[in-house]
């Protein structure tokens, strides 16, 4: 059975492609802001970790979208043509920013990121505390938990986004599950099933 959320990309993809057709490209792309608008911005958000260089590179990636719109041919589903777009702006943001990099063992960096705000924290504030670790992983952990779990992709979809292949992206949840359960395992609070749940 069709999803909701699915249910109306398909029908905001069918709308897009007919105002295409009809030559009516400003209209187009007003239904793709509609949709996907808030969506490009979250994912700028979860790849760069910076708000300001979010805003920014989701401008980018809209200027883009725009100036391409014309050539959509719906090859690809017109989400992930969007996904794909956006992820390559926010991979050259990156390329420019290069000092977010780091080469630290990715447990190492983890454990010294959230050291200090897991101290701060409220420990009954457990939602808080979850955000503030998936903040702290490792860029290629967290974009791919951040696509799995809070954008509820599939993996095949996970996996086109970030044009890697799907073992890579298992490969990535997977370890970026194990940092996490130590890192609640220090803290006291190990079950996290109770924490990265998907949606039924």
């Amino acid at each position: 059975m069709q999803q909701p959320g699915a249910a109306q990309a398909a029908q905001t993809d069918v709308r897009v492609l007919e105002l295409l057709r009809d030559g009516k490209h400003a209209q187009a792309f007003d239904c793709v802001l509609d949709r996907y608008e808030s969506k490009v911005y979250r994912l700028c958000c979860a790849v760069l970790r910076d708000q300001t260089l979010a805003q920014d590179t989701a401008q980018e990636a809209l200027l883009r979208i725009w100036k391409a719109l014309p050539r959509y041919d719906s090859r690809a589903a017109l989400s992930t043509w969007i996904y794909a777009i956006t992820r390559n702006r926010c991979f050259t943001a990156i390329e420019r920013r290069r000092e977010l990099q780091s080469l630290s063992d990715p447990a190492v960096e983890l454990e010294a990121e959230t050291a200090t705000a897991v101290d701060a924290r409220d420990p009954d504030d457990s939602l808080g505390l979850l955000r503030e670790l998936v903040e702290a992983l490792p860029e290629r952990y967290r974009r791919v938990l951040t696509l799995y779990y809070y954008e509820e992709r599939s993996v095949c979809e996970t996996a086109e986004l970030l044009g890697v292949p799907e073992g890579t992206v298992k490969t990535h949840l997977h370890r970026a599950r194990s940092l996490l359960l130590e890192q609640l395992d220090r803290l006291g609070l190990k079950d996290v099933s109770l924490w990265l749940r998907r949606p039924a």
